[in-house]
Protein backbone atom coordinates (compact mmCIF):
# COMPACT_ATOMS: atom_id res chain seq x y z
CA UNK A 1 0.00 0.00 0.00
CA UNK A 2 1.39 3.41 -0.90
CA UNK A 3 2.02 6.25 1.54
CA UNK A 4 -0.72 8.46 0.09
CA UNK A 5 -3.38 5.81 0.67
CA UNK A 6 -2.12 5.07 4.19
CA UNK A 7 -2.03 8.82 4.99
CA UNK A 8 -5.62 9.39 3.89
CA UNK A 9 -6.97 6.31 5.70
CA UNK A 10 -5.26 7.29 8.95
CA UNK A 11 -6.30 10.94 8.55
CA UNK A 12 -9.93 9.86 8.09
CA UNK A 13 -9.79 7.50 11.07
CA UNK A 14 -8.42 10.27 13.31
CA UNK A 15 -10.98 12.93 12.37
CA UNK A 16 -13.97 10.56 12.07
CA UNK A 17 -13.43 8.07 14.89
CA UNK A 18 -11.07 9.71 17.36
CA UNK A 19 -11.93 13.41 17.08
CA UNK A 20 -15.52 12.78 15.94
CA UNK A 21 -15.32 15.80 13.65
CA UNK A 22 -15.14 14.51 10.05
CA UNK A 23 -15.12 18.03 8.63
CA UNK A 24 -11.89 18.94 10.46
CA UNK A 25 -9.03 19.62 8.03
CA UNK A 26 -6.14 17.81 9.73
CA UNK A 27 -2.77 18.83 8.28
CA UNK A 28 0.28 16.59 7.95
CA UNK A 29 2.43 18.55 10.43
CA UNK A 30 -0.27 19.43 12.98
CA UNK A 31 0.36 18.37 16.57
CA UNK A 32 -2.45 15.90 17.07
CA UNK A 33 -1.73 15.22 20.74
CA UNK A 34 0.12 18.41 21.66
CA UNK A 35 -2.65 20.36 19.95
CA UNK A 36 -5.25 18.65 22.14
CA UNK A 37 -7.05 16.96 19.25
CA UNK A 38 -6.74 13.49 20.80
CA UNK A 39 -5.46 12.12 24.11
CA UNK A 40 -3.17 9.22 24.95
CA UNK A 41 -6.10 6.80 25.14
CA UNK A 42 -7.03 7.70 21.57
CA UNK A 43 -3.41 7.10 20.56
CA UNK A 44 -3.77 3.53 21.82
CA UNK A 45 -6.94 3.17 19.71
CA UNK A 46 -4.99 4.43 16.72
CA UNK A 47 -2.33 1.75 17.29
CA UNK A 48 -5.03 -0.95 17.29
CA UNK A 49 -6.47 0.45 14.06
CA UNK A 50 -3.03 0.54 12.39
CA UNK A 51 -2.36 -3.07 13.37
CA UNK A 52 -5.74 -4.29 12.07
CA UNK A 53 -5.77 -2.17 8.92
CA UNK A 54 -2.12 -2.31 7.84
CA UNK A 55 -0.65 -5.25 9.75
CA UNK A 56 1.85 -3.01 11.55
CA UNK A 57 2.33 -3.51 15.27
CA UNK A 58 3.42 -0.39 17.17
CA UNK A 59 4.85 -1.31 20.58
CA UNK A 60 3.94 0.77 23.64
CA UNK A 61 7.38 2.48 23.89
CA UNK A 62 6.72 3.96 20.42
CA UNK A 63 3.27 5.29 21.35
CA UNK A 64 4.57 8.62 22.60
CA UNK A 65 3.96 12.25 21.79
CA UNK A 66 7.57 12.55 20.63
CA UNK A 67 7.16 9.75 18.10
CA UNK A 68 3.49 9.93 17.07
CA UNK A 69 2.31 13.54 17.35
CA UNK A 70 1.89 14.35 13.65
CA UNK A 71 0.36 12.56 10.72
CA UNK A 72 3.77 12.63 9.01
CA UNK A 73 5.36 10.80 11.98
CA UNK A 74 2.59 8.21 12.00
CA UNK A 75 2.85 7.57 8.26
CA UNK A 76 6.64 7.25 8.41
CA UNK A 77 6.29 4.67 11.19
CA UNK A 78 3.67 2.61 9.34
CA UNK A 79 5.53 2.72 6.02
CA UNK A 80 8.84 1.75 7.65
CA UNK A 81 7.32 -1.40 9.13
CA UNK A 82 5.27 -2.24 6.04
CA UNK A 83 8.48 -2.30 4.01
CA UNK A 84 10.00 -5.05 6.17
Amino acid sequence: MDATTVREQIRQFIVRDLMRDPSYQLTDQEGIITGGLIDSFALAELAVYVEKEFGVYIPDPDLTVAKMDTLDQMIARVMRDQAT
